[in-house]
């Protein structure tokens, strides 16, 4: 059997006779034989992976903007390779060190640090990058997020209007932009709010267990020095603090603090009192993102630069309103 015949069997495999593919099949499985993509990709002078540098990656939200970028690439004919910087520059720099090194097709992009000369260096190579959760000028390249500053905006506006006014923002770190525009939002919610008192509780993480802990040292607060509503900068921080405060039972949610969380993920609604959230459609944020890079791909030099920003909206649930009022 020719050499030919067997590139036609990996490589279009329907000019090969129905007889002969399955005798090839056969003496692929007897010899293990598994396909070496980067070669081909040498070959044919194009990868079809796109690289996906995350900021977190434990962490619900994560996971539906992942099934929205593995469901488009799909469709497009891409595999998607997924790293995990962990907020670090030096890793973020790294990643893209090897993304670069690996020729990958493209780049979809959530950091902590401002790489915009490594992202035009990049596509003079060929790779653009799409930006995610950050705003970036179009110039440079094309970029999604939500606007957090309205998330933020309408979490508080929402604990102000239910007639809250000692109200906390827990979340942190503040250097991560999203996190730091949802404060901001927080803080225009209250501006000409007179009598209200707003106080932060920055946090190096997001966890159900940071919330706990949270939520466990308002618990132990004199009752006059307790917030009646909180902010959390997302669902899993809302979460611990919900659990942490429902453990003193003179404690009522919503009655006596109320909490908003922030991305609206699955478990909001199952929580032990339905969370009330701001809900940031991940799924369809990581759905746009590959959209956009495949038209920088698909479009090369020429291609010019989009910035989508999505608006998140409130949904609200009982730790804010009662029962018999909340939607």
């Amino acid at each position: 059997m020719s050499s030919g015949t067997v590139s036609n069997f990996l490589n279009r495999p329907d000019k090969v006779a129905p007889e002969t593919s399955a005798r090839i099949r056969a003496a692929v499985r007897e010899l293990g034989y598994v396909g070496n993509g980067a070669a081909r990709q040498l070959r044919v002078g194009e990868s079809t992976t796109i690289a996906h540098l995350a900021l977190e990656v434990g962490t619900p939200s994560f996971s539906d903007f992942a099934k929205g970028i593995e469901e488009r690439a799909t469709e497009a004919g891409y595999s998607v390779l997924t790293a995990n910087s962990t907020g670090s520059v030096e890793r973020e720099t790294s990643y893209l060190d090897l993304f670069e090194s690996q020729r990958v097709r493209g780049i979809l992009l959530s950091a902590v640090g401002s790489h915009d000369q490594r992202i035009v260096k990049l596509a003079d190579r060929g790779i653009p990058t799409v930006v995610v959760g950050k705003r970036v000028d179009t110039s440079t390249c094309s970029s999604v997020s939500i606007d957090d500053v309205a998330g933020g905006q309408l979490a508080v506006e929402h604990l102000q209007k239910i007639g809250r006014r000692r109200i906390a923002v827990v979340g942190g770190p503040f250097d991560i932009e999203t996190v730091a525009d949802r404060l901001d939002g927080a803080r225009r919610a209250l501006a000409h709010v007179r009598d209200a008192k707003l106080d932060v509780a920055e946090t190096t993480d997001r966890t159900i267990t940071v919330g706990r802990c949270i939520g466990e040292e308002i618990r132990r607060r004199p009752k006059a020095d307790r917030p009646d509503g909180i902010f959390a900068v997302n669902d899993l921080l809302a979460i611990g603090i919900l659990h942490a405060l429902l453990e003193e039972p003179s404690i009522r949610v919503p009655e006596d603090i109320a909490i908003v969380g922030y991305d609206d993920i699955e478990f909001a609604a199952d929580a032990v009192i339905p969370l009330t959230s701001v809900r940031r459609q991940s799924e369809l944020l990581g759905r746009t993102a590959l959209d956009l890079l495949h038209q920088d791909m698909s479009r090369g030099a020429t291609t010019k630069h989009q910035r989508v920003v999505f608006q998140p909206e409130l949904v609200v649930r009982r730790s804010t309103l009662p029962a018999a009022t909340a939607s």
